[in-house]
C-alpha cells in the first residue's frame, strides 16, 4: 500500500479544488464550515456539483457516475470535506439512489435517479422507529397490499432533515408471518404529499429540530412504488446502510477544524498569552493532530483493501475512532470560543465571522456521532471479533 498520492492523483485533485474552491459560492463555504448552512445552500451547491459531473460519481456511468477508483473516490470526499463544500445529500446521493440504479425499474431510474442526483427531489430516509431504531429489523409499521397499491400504518422517528422532504423510502413490514424478523420487509417509495402523513419536529439538545419524526394513517402507495421485490427490503437496506457508514469519520472535515484552530489559537489571549502557548491546549493540539494523521493513514488502508475488492473491517476503526477525534475536536473548539462558547441560541441569526456563538451548538450536536451509523459500542465488537480474533 502506498500512502502517497501518484502525479495523477495530484492532478485529479488539483481538478476537484478547481471546481469546489471556483464554482460553490464562498458564503456557501464559510457557512457550511460553520454548521450553518440551509436548505437553498445544500440544494444550489448539489446542482452545481451536478452540472460539473460531481454530484453523484459513483452511481453508474449511464446515470451520472465517474467511474472512479477508490483512491479518486476517497480524494473526493477528503476534498469536499477540507473544502467545506456541503457534500451531496446523503439520503440522495448515497442512500435512495444507488439502491434505485441496481434494484429498481427502468421506469423507476426514469423517473426518478436524474431528479434525485440533482436534488428536484429531496428524499427522507424512513426506516428507525420507537422499538427499532439499532435493531432495524424489529420495525412494525406495515405496508398491506391491496390490489394495485400498499396501505401503509406506523411511525417513522429521527428522520433527519425530514422536513424538508418531498418523497420518502420506507421499509416496512409486508409479511407480519415471515419466520425471521430481517424477512418479511419490503423497500417502498413514498410521495410524503400524499393525504394520511403527519410530521412533527423534535426539538434536540441544542435547540435545532433537525430531526423529525412521522405518523402514517392508512397511506396509500401506488404498487408501482415497489423497488425490486416484495419481502426483499432487508436485502436492499443492508445495501444501503453500507453506503451510509462510509465517510462518518469524515477524516478531511477534522482538518479543516484543526486548520483554523490552529490558526485561531494565535490569536486568541488568555491571562499568560496567546492560547497557542497554553501547555494544556498545546498538549490536545498535539494529541489531536497525531490522530488525525493515523485516521488518514487508516483510510487509505481501507482504500487499498476496497481497491483490492476485499471489504476491510479496518473500517470499523476508522468510523469509531474518527468521530471521537471530531468529538474532541469541537471540545478543544469550545475551549477556544472561552465564554462566547457558552452561548447557545438558536433563536437569533449568526454571522458567518461569529464562530465562536456556534461552538456550543457544534459541540452538543456532534454527540450524536459515536452513535449513529452503528453505535462505536458495536463497532468494538466488531474490532474484536474480525481484527483481534476474540
Amino acid at each position: 500500500m502506498d500512502l502517497e498520492l501518484s502525479q495523477e492523483d495530484l492532478a485529479f485533485r488539483d481538478g476537484l479544488r478547481e471546481v469546489f474552491l471556483g464554482a460553490i459560492p464562498e458564503e456557501i463555504r464559510k457557512r457550511s464550515a460553520l454548521g450553518l448552512i440551509t436548505r437553498d445552500d445544500i440544494v444550489t451547491s448539489q446542482r452545481i456539483l451536478n452540472e460539473h459531473g460531481l454530484a453523484v460519481p459513483h452511481w453508474p456511468v449511464e446515470w451520472g457516475g465517474r467511474d472512479w477508483t477508490p483512491t479518486q473516490s476517497h480524494i473526493y470526499a477528503s476534498e469536499l470535506q477540507r473544502n467545506a463544500v456541503p457534500q451531496p445529500l446523503a439520503f440522495n446521493a448515497s442512500m435512495v439512489g444507488p439502491i434505485i440504479a441496481e434494484f429498481g425499474s427502468e421506469e423507476q431510474k426514469q423517473k426518478f435517479l436524474p431528479a434525485t442526483a440533482n436534488l428536484d427531489i429531496w428524499w427522507s430516509q424512513g426506516f428507525s422507529e420507537p422499538e427499532a431504531g439499532s435493531d432495524l429489523a424489529g420495525l412494525r409499521t406495515t405496508a398491506k397490499r391491496d390490489g394495485d397499491h400498499y396501505v401503509l400504518n406506523g411511525q417513522k422517528t429521527w428522520t433527519t432533515l425530514g422536513q424538508y422532504g418531498d418523497w420518502m423510502f420506507v421499509l416496512a413490514r409486508t409479511n407480519p408471518d415471515a419466520p425471521r424478523k430481517q424477512q418479511g420487509l419490503s423497500f417502498l417509495l413514498l410521495d410524503l404529499n400524499t393525504p394520511g402523513i403527519e410530521r412533527r419536529p423534535i426539538k434536540l439538545v441544542d435547540g435545532s429540530a433537525e430531526v423529525n419524526e412521522f405518523f402514517f394513517d392508512n397511506v396509500v402507495i401506488p404498487a408501482e412504488n415497489l423497488v425490486g421485490e416484495e419481502n426483499k427490503g432487508w436485502t436492499y437496506a443492508k445495501f444501503l446502510l453500507g453506503n451510509e457508514r462510509n465517510g462518518i469519520a469524515q477524516v478531511g472535515t477534522g482538518q479543516r477544524i484543526f486548520a483554523d484552530l490552529a490558526a485561531a489559537a494565535a490569536d486568541l489571549p488568555t491571562e499568560d498569552g496567546p492560547l497557542s502557548g497554553d501547555a494544556e491546549f498545546r498538549a490536545a493540539m498535539h494529541t489531536a493532530k497525531t490522530t488525525l494523521l493515523a485516521l488518514e493513514a487508516t483510510q487509505m488502508r481501507v482504500t487499498a483493501a476496497s481497491e483490492n475488492g476485499q471489504p476491510s473491517p479496518v473500517s470499523s476503526l476508522l468510523k469509531m475512532e474518527g468521530t471521537q477525534a471530531l468529538q474532541a475536536l469541537t471540545k478543544l473548539r469550545m475551549r477556544a470560543a472561552g465564554s462566547d462558547g457558552m452561548v447557545l441560541d438558536t433563536e437569533s441569526p449568526v454571522r458567518a465571522d461569529e464562530a465562536a456563538v456556534v461552538a456550543a451548538a457544534q459541540y452538543l450536536n456532534q454527540r450524536k456521532l459515536s452513535i449513529f451509523g452503528g453505535s462505536n459500542e458495536i463497532q468494538r465488537g466488531v474490532i474484536a471479533k474480525t481484527i483481534l480474533g476474540l
